[in-house]
């Protein structure tokens, strides 16, 4: 496999860590070895205590990902082709479920397996340049890594119907008009609104954000009353954190708490 910096760009500041998919030439399209490479690092950042967000991006101006590689999957016998697409939808529900948040900073066209990779993440800001949609059933298949499961639930069953069914493309401002990502910016502001979205997530209790995300995807699962009840368990863990008596206590004082995530 080659180096992880020359397929995947791996930078961390400021306790966040960007992960750039940096294939440019093939429109940061997804082979094996970027999977490979993306799957690595993921779950890295799952033990790392010092990583609290990681922020997705594309390298270019000019695609986020255009999903799986398709000049690598014609080569494929189908078993191969089986292998990837459990792969890729078994990183993506990793992607999901990562104990951080993950925010995507959509930078310009994100089809296919690139819109469902955003669909994973948390959060999605996307530039005024980008252009998103599941467009697989153009090529006589579907949305092989979640996104016949996640667009509905992010989007309602109708309009998901109707973007996976004709495989149409959405620019940014419908992107945003239909809830398919929180917030749209000028390209040159995409990686510093992302930042801002982040550190923003970094002054929070890091033991607290693991909570809520936990308990906002376990709940939307199950009925109400379950929910709550899984949003109960889930406070419960931070009651005797050393991070919430800080809160308190920095509340208390009027300054900004410090926290630890412990």
């Amino acid at each position: 496999m080659p180096d992880v910096d020359d397929i995947l760009k791996v930078e961390t500041e400021d306790r966040v860590a960007t992960l750039t998919l940096n294939r440019p030439g093939a429109m940061n399209a997804i082979n094996f070895d970027m999977l490979q490479a993306l799957r690595s690092q993921i779950e890295s950042i799952r033990f790392d205590p010092d990583i609290r967000v990681v922020i997705i991006t594309g390298a270019g101006e000019k695609a986020f990902c255009a999903g799986a590689d398709l000049k690598e999957r014609a080569t494929m016998p189908e078993p191969r082709v089986r292998e990837f697409i459990y792969k890729i939808r078994s990183l993506f529900s990793d992607i999901e479920l990562l104990n951080k948040p993950v925010i995507a900073a959509v930078n310009g066209f994100a089809l296919g397996g690139g819109t469902e990779l955003t669909l994973a993440s948390d959060i999605r800001i996307a530039s005024m340049s980008a252009s998103m949609g599941l467009t697989e059933t153009r090529l006589a298949i579907i949305p092989g890594a979640g996104g016949t499961q996640r667009l509905p639930r992010i989007v309602g069953r109708g309009k998901a119907k109707e973007l996976i069914f004709t495989g149409r493309r959405v620019d940014a401002r419908e992107a945003l008009d239909i809830g398919l990502v929180n917030k749209i910016c000028e390209p040159e502001l995409l990686m510093s609104e992302a930042m801002k979205m982040a550190q923003m997530i970094c002054e929070s209790g890091p033991i607290a954000i693991e909570q809520a995300k936990y308990a906002i995807n376990a709940g939307l699962e199950t009925d109400l009353n379950t929910g709550l009840a899984i949003e109960s368990n889930a406070y419960w863990i931070t009651i005797p954190t050393k991070d919430r008596m800080e809160g308190i206590t920095a509340f208390l004082e009027k300054r900004k708490p410090v926290y630890v995530g412990k």
